[in-house]
């Protein structure tokens, strides 16, 4: 089930409307075992040209995984506080990702995943993100 997939990742500050990222790309989209997987290149309008990123999904976890000229891991699952490596052309970040909420929605033609967490330097004050991600099998 290797499908061809347009994948739409908004991601916004909650309170900041202004500072909100979008990016609709083409990709593609599989299940393997008991998780979707969508798999799509990063662009320059990204700022992360050289990098491919896989979104898997499970029933109760997401996790972004990027390899390329950036490269992290982070998983989001309800409650969960994570401390990640975020590593960029400028350098190592060490960040913290407390998931407040997750919402999942999924089959083989693609769904929604829609994350609400607090994102920040160990130490710092986070910022509260709203993450939403649509796929459409194709």
């Amino acid at each position: 089930m290797d499908k061809k997939a347009i994948i739409s990742v908004t991601s916004k500050v909650k309170g900041n409307e202004e500072d909100k990222i979008e990016v609709v790309t083409p990709g593609k989209f599989y299940k393997k075992e008991n998780a979707y997987y969508a798999v799509y290149d990063e662009t320059e309008i990204s700022g992360m040209s050289g990098t491919t990123t896989t979104l898997k999904i499970s029933k109760e976890k997401f996790s972004l995984i990027r390899m390329g000229s950036t490269s992290t891991n982070m998983n989001f699952k309800k409650d969960l506080v994570d401390v990640i490596m975020y590593n960029t052309p400028y350098g190592m970040l060490q960040l913290q990702v407390e998931t407040n909420d997750l919402k999942i929605k999924m089959d083989d033609k693609g769904g929604s995943v829609i994350v609400d967490y607090n994102l920040g330097s160990v130490g710092d004050a986070p910022q509260n993100t709203l993450l939403e991600i649509n796929i459409k099998a194709q």
